[in-house]
């Protein structure tokens, strides 16, 4: 008999409730519920317009829902500030890459521990005593946990700009995890990746859950990595859950494979295109 990943069985790590969002007579999420338990992968997954980035918004504060609560160890974060929420243990990947391409990957990476810096702002100018300890030991923390966990040391001191497509989203991973996350948002890890580059972050992604026991909530399209690594899938369509659970028992669900394929009903297209007409 299978048994479910250890996480699935304990307290929700994160839990969205009832989330809906608008924008103007647009609805963009319906009624959105799922939870990310402690240690586990969770992977949110739809067409184009499913609304999926919006959702992704709602949980980092960018945008705030109009229904629904958003809570985070069992807080309640749904009116809490990006900055906030970072020291709440919330990091976030962007699905275009939001690099300083002007600087180094190291100094890249210790921007993701601003937020958890104790330095003022005086401290950090003169350089001295507390601020420059603490400047040194995030230093060697970066360098000795995640830049050798991410196989970048060779391009540590790089500007950003000369590095490859792949490297980057590397980089920018590795900024995440400065921020001591508990919770890793990663919004399309692997898009634009080749193959090998693709093998590589998918290992990443699990030795983070399993080595730093990280939970991780990814958008990602490519469903093969998806089905091969996650443990719990949610799939959105027009702004709704239209399924959840287990990769194989989502992957077999017929309103997924409709979502994806078509239903092939021309009146059930336009129906949908209707209905989207009198919404906007």
């Amino acid at each position: 008999m299978t048994r479910p990943a250890p996480g699935l069985l304990a307290p929700a790590h994160l839990a969205v409730s009832g989330l809906s969002l608008s924008f103007g007579g647009l609805k963009a999420l319906t009624d959105v519920s799922f939870e990310v338990r402690p240690g586990t992968i969770t992977a949110l997954i739809g067409p184009n317009g499913a609304g999926k980035t919006s959702l992704f918004n709602c949980i980092s504060g960018f945008y705030r829902p109009r229904e629904g609560h958003i809570r985070l160890d069992g807080q309640d974060i749904t009116h809490t500030h990006p900055p906030a929420r970072a020291k709440a243990g919330l990091a976030r990947t962007f699905q275009n890459i939001a690099l300083f391409k002007g600087m180094t990957v190291l100094d890249n990476i210790k921007l993701g521990r601003h937020a958890h810096m104790k330095t003022n702002l005086l401290q950090a100018l003169a350089y001295w005593g507390v601020a420059r300890r603490e400047e040194m030991e995030l230093r060697a923390e970066v360098e000795r946990q995640i830049i050798d966990f991410l196989e970048i040391d060779h391009i540590r001191n790089k500007p950003v700009a000369s590095l490859s497509y792949g490297l980057q989203k590397r980089v920018e991973l590795a900024r995440a995890l400065a921020m001591r996350p508990r919770l890793l948002m990663l919004d399309e890890p692997v898009a634009g990746m080749n193959r090998e580059e693709t093998e590589d972050m998918a290992r990443f992604i699990l030795d983070v859950k399993e080595e730093w026991g990280i939970s991780i909530l990814m958008v990602e399209h490519d469903m093969g990595m998806v089905m091969d690594i996650s443990d719990h899938v949610v799939v959105l369509n027009f702004g709704k859950v239209i399924a959840q659970g287990p990769p194989a028992q989502v992957q077999g669900d017929p309103q997924v494979a409709a979502a994806y394929l078509g239903s092939g009903n021309p009146a059930e297209l336009m129906r949908r295109l209707s209905a989207i007409g009198e919404a906007a």
